[in-house]
């Protein structure tokens, strides 16, 4: 199979050549046709001529009227001879077919009648040859009184055909080389124009996922393969913050399990060797297993969904009132909240809109107050929903000691806790806030974390609003 760089060429090169010999297909046949109209031009002026002198010699003059006068003109070989030139023969016949007079440089040579021509058909062109050479002849009958003669105009056009010849023989060789020049030069050009992209094929193919770090670099290319190469160049740049997001995830998801895993193998081990005989160690070492295994399970569970909000075009959505899931989420979570005596205070405006999934847009509220309770050791959690210009706003405000602001850029990272010791003694399993992060992102929307105006932290989802109007009155 051919490149597309050879078939591109081949059919750029075939329709130029199509287009050329149409274009000297044209060019020729008009010439010939433009040679040809200045042959019959000149007879037909030459026959006027002598049909004007021959109305001059007999006033009023008409055919089916004539006399001597006009007779003696026209058979008058001396006549002839004036009308005539180097190119231009005249003969002038009786109307039975017999020559009654010719120009002289005729010599020897007689043009043969008309067939058919008389008054009711006076006039007639055709194309003879004579040991002369090819002649374009016009003939006419006159009635001249008692006399009717023929008259014959012919002009030689051998020339005029040598040169339409020598016209169609310098096309054709004109044609042959441009011919040759355009495939050569459809190849050149096709060579110009797919090599870069043959060189990029090379490139992209040499560039493996170990590879990522690879750029082409055709910043001083100002076309569109420059722009291709810069667009591939910002697909490697992604594809390569995408692995290390991917190698990071997986090394912190095996760091974060194996420490759940490692617990449950120890506590199995220990019931192996003495469940059976010490009750305790029994009741402890099931207590753990049934610990680490939930932790487990809640993170295998923030995994699922972040992968499932990670997949945003697989989401149904729907117009929601972020004010009723805001309500759902706080009620939730008050049974935890007075377990740990923290006041759980909702502020929800009405008729704030979004489009978005029921549950998941749940799941983020409630993992911003999970989140807020965990590092709130006494005081208030507070959650406000509110409009600002065309964004629907979730603030979750805890009175805890908040969040450094070096770390800020970070909270939102999955499995990240932080620096502190009261970080990394909070139980959970690091994909809370993660989870939170990619839930905004597929309804289009972002989530801060900022210091709250009286201390602690406050964590904001900002939404794209919708108007009520174009919610379900339903």
């Amino acid at each position: 199979m051919h490149s597309l760089k050879w078939r591109v060429a081949a059919w750029y090169a075939a329709l130029l050549v199509v287009v050329l010999l149409l274009v000297s297909t044209v060019v020729g046949m008009r010439l010939q046709s433009i040679l040809y109209a200045q042959a019959r031009s000149r007879v037909s002026a030459t026959m006027a001529e002598i049909a004007s002198s021959v109305q001059a010699s007999e006033e009023p003059f008409s055919l089916g009227f004539g006399g001597s006068d006009a007779y003696a003109l026209l058979t008058d070989g001396n006549n002839l001879t004036s009308w005539s030139s180097p190119t231009t023969f005249i003969q002038i016949d009786s109307d039975k077919g017999y020559p009654l007079a010719k120009s002289g440089n005729l010599g020897g040579t007689t043009i043969p009648k008309a067939v058919g021509l008389d008054a009711r058909a006076p006039v007639a062109r055709r194309q003879i040859t004579l040991p002369i050479g090819t002649l374009l002849v016009e003939d006419r009958y006159f009635s001249l009184g008692s006399h009717h003669v023929v008259v014959h105009v012919a002009e030689r056009i051998d020339a005029l055909e040598r040169s339409i010849a020598q016209t169609r023989e310098s096309i054709a060789f004109a044609v042959l080389a441009a011919m040759l020049a355009i495939v050569a030069l459809s190849w050149w050009l096709a060579g110009r124009a797919f090599d870069p992209l043959e060189k990029l094929a090379q490139a992209m193919r040499e560039i493996g996922s170990e590879r990522l770090d690879r750029r082409l670099h055709w910043e001083k290319r100002d076309d569109e393969i420059g722009r291709l190469a810069e667009s591939f160049d910002d697909l490697l740049a992604r594809l390569q913050e995408a692995f290390a997001r991917e190698r990071q995830f997986i090394s912190d998801a095996s760091h974060e399990l194996r420490t759940p895993l490692t617990s449950i193998n120890a506590n199995a081990q220990m019931l192996l060797r003495w469940g059976d005989r010490d009750p305790k160690v029994l009741r402890e070492s099931l207590e753990t297993i049934v610990a680490e295994s939930a932790q487990l399970s809640q993170m295998v569970g923030g995994m699922l969904l972040l992968a499932k909000a990670d997949r945003g075009d697989e989401i149904p959505m729907e117009p929601i009132a972020l004010g009723t899931l805001a309500a759902e989420a706080v009620q939730a979570e008050r049974g935890e909240a007075a377990e740990k005596q923290l006041d759980l205070r909702l502020e929800a405006e009405s008729g704030v809109f979004v489009m978005g999934e029921a549950h998941l847009l749940r799941q983020a509220i409630a993992n911003l107050i999970e989140n807020a309770m965990k590092f709130t050791p006494q005081g208030s959690v507070e959650v406000r929903v509110r409009a600002l210009g065309e964004r629907a706003l979730v603030e979750v405000i805890d009175s805890g000691p908040g969040i450094p602001e070096p770390q800020r850029a970070y909270v939102f990272e999955r499995f990240y806790r932080g620096d502190s010791a009261h970080a990394r003694s909070v139980p959970g399993t690091g994909l809370g806030l993660a989870i939170v992060r990619s839930i905004a992102r597929v309804h289009g929307g972002e989530v801060r974390a900022e210091g709250a105006p009286g201390g602690g932290a406050l964590l904001r989802i900002s939404l794209p609003r919708i108007s009520e109007e174009f919610t379900d009155p339903s």
